[in-house]
């Protein structure tokens, strides 16, 4: 695994709602191996062909309960563990993290909760050599840091992940900071020989990014729009 949203992503919940609404969210944020099990036995199976390299837990299933299940689990890895529950006691959260898991959260969630938690125990977990990173790869625009290696975004409200199109993006950008970089650079960057047609959506993506790397997305300054070009992204410091 070179980059986190290569992370193999096992999700074991009986709800197929949930299941389905878990796939879709971390998809869409770039993630891009993921599998599901809605039942104990389904998801050991999973896990000996599959090795996940996170697994998504919930507490209450049909035959058998996340507690165990995680037990089990355990005992022939330490693969990295967030439950994801709707009994939000405290003696289920103590009981969780106290048998090793990595997190917990409680349904209802926030998509970008999820998101933020899940991407900080594979940084944790796998990246963590990238805590101190060379300079060189470190991109700082204003108030913001962004790092390259690890594709997050630092800013004094805290830290965000990039998708892999906007990491995709940026590094092209960041080889050619000072320079306009073209649409069909860009579009090639991300989506290879077969970009036709993508430039709208490659300018939701470009919108996407100022929005985590500018302090008014409307108004940038460091991410500019060459009319009728591409875009530059200005050096920084």
């Amino acid at each position: 695994m070179n980059h986190l949203y290569e992370a193999r992503i096992l999700l074991v919940d009986d709800h197929p709602d949930i299941l389905k609404m878990l796939s879709s969210i971390l998809t869409r944020r770039g993630f891009l191996s993921i599998r599901t099990a809605s039942d104990c036995q389904t998801a050991r199976k999973m896990f000996r062909l599959y090795e996940p390299e996170l697994v998504v837990l919930d507490i209450m299933l049909p035959d058998g309960d996340g507690f165990s299940l995680m037990r089990d689990l355990r005992a022939s890895s330490d693969v990295p563990v967030l439950f994801l529950s709707a009994k939000d006691q405290d003696n289920d959260r103590l009981l969780g993290l106290g048998l090793g898991a990595d997190d917990y959260i409680t349904k209802p969630f926030l998509p970008d909760e999820l998101v933020l938690r899940l991407s900080a125990i594979l940084k944790r977990t796998y990246f963590s050599k990238l805590i101190q990173e060379p300079e060189s790869t470190r991109l700082v625009l204003g108030k913001h840091t962004i790092l390259l290696e690890s594709g997050t975004v630092r800013s004094e409200n805290g830290e965000t992940p990039l998708t892999a199109k906007e990491l995709a993006l940026l590094k092209k950008l960041y080889e050619n900071r000072g320079n306009i970089v073209t649409f069909d650079a860009l579009s090639d960057a991300v989506w290879g020989e077969n970009y036709y047609r993508y430039e709208n959506t490659l300018m939701v993506h470009i919108r996407r990014l100022r929005e985590k790397i500018e302090d008014d997305p409307s108004h940038p300054v460091w991410l500019l729009t060459v009319r009728g070009l591409g875009y530059k992204l200005i050096k920084g410091d």
